[in-house]
């Protein structure tokens, strides 16, 4: 939290959409519920919960009770896993983890430093488990 209520809305104010408001304000914004993280975070990057479920390797129906809010205490591995399959950064996933209720990433731990590591520069979940296994850190699964 960096900026005051009033530049907050100084910077609603000066927005043409509401949705580049949430994109350029994302850190500041208080989120009650994962699921509603994850569908401004959807939106925002225009993905397909099919395809992020497919990218995640999740079971199809646990993923979506996460996205719908009916799953409400996911397990951190698998918002990890669903992070992958969105493309999300460690940032984002930090702030999903912590709307969880959940540990952040933490860079000390060398298997959530190698999972920082592998969001931030995109690799899959596949490449992450690979990079995972071969440095004996258990996979996300």
């Amino acid at each position: 939290m960096k900026k005051t209520t009033g530049e907050l809305l100084a910077s609603l104010h000066a927005k043409k959409n509401f949705v580049d408001f949430l994109r350029d304000e994302i850190d500041e914004i208080y989120f009650k519920t994962v699921d509603e993280y994850l569908s401004l975070l959807m939106a925002e990057k225009k993905l397909k919960k099919s395809d992020v479920i497919v990218k995640s390797n999740l079971d199809k129906n646990y993923a979506y009770q996460i996205f719908n809010g009916t799953k409400t205490n996911p397990s951190r591995e698998k918002l990890i896993m669903l992070s992958f399959g969105m493309g999300l950064s460690s940032e984002e996933t930090n702030k999903l983890l912590k709307i969880a209720g959940l540990c952040d990433l933490y860079i000390r731990s060398p298997r959530d430093s190698a999972i920082i590591f592998c969001l931030d520069r995109k690799k899959t979940l596949l490449e992450t488990n690979e990079i995972l296994s071969d440095l004996q850190l258990g996979i996300l699964e």
